[in-house]
């Protein structure tokens, strides 16, 4: 097989997972935290090097976001509060991440791989396990891992952590 017959399989393959994912099957969404050892240091964090926001931060971000539930404000809402506290991080990168993950379904959730298993599915939009939503949310957004700005966020902040940032990522965490 040819490179660019692999590339193509591999392509058609992405296409067909997002196409899946689109039309509700957020199981064939991808985790944020594959691994078991992964999940564990999730749990491991230590709170003073995660960053946190204030809840004023929270409702500044609103004011500018564009149009609240929808994923263009979403997104933006959580570029504001990541700008005020420093969690590097673009539109386009948690854009692209978003729609690998769970195609923009802020509900979507993976009930098949291994974090499942261990009854931790990986949730919202892109596709946090609770331990790793808990050890990196940011303070000012919902205590709530399927709160899209509190999703996004607490994904950017690991992602900071894990990469240097979200923009770092360009498939499976």
């Amino acid at each position: 097989m040819t490179m660019t017959t692999r590339t193509r399989i591999a392509r058609l393959r992405t296409l067909a997972l997002t196409g899946i994912t689109t039309t509700g099957a957020a199981a064939v969404a991808l985790t944020l935290m594959p691994a078991n050892a992964q999940a564990a240091e999730a749990t491991q964090v230590h709170t003073s090097s995660v960053v946190t926001a204030s809840s004023h931060d929270s409702s500044a971000a609103k004011g500018k976001a564009g149009t609240a539930g929808s994923l263009d404000g979403w997104i933006k809402q959580s570029l504001a509060i990541m700008k005020a506290k420093g969690i590097p991080g673009s539109y386009e990168g948690l854009k692209r991440n978003i729609l690998r993950e769970s195609g923009g379904n802020p509900n979507a959730q993976n009930n098949w791989d291994v974090n499942a298993k261990q009854g931790t599915p990986s949730k919202g939009l892109l596709q946090v396990i609770d331990p790793t939503f808990n050890a990196y949310h940011v303070s000012g957004t919902a205590k709530s891992v399927t709160d899209p700005v509190a999703n996004i966020t607490a994904a950017a902040n690991y992602a900071a952590h894990r990469y240097g940032s979200i923009d770092n990522v360009n498939s499976a965490y």
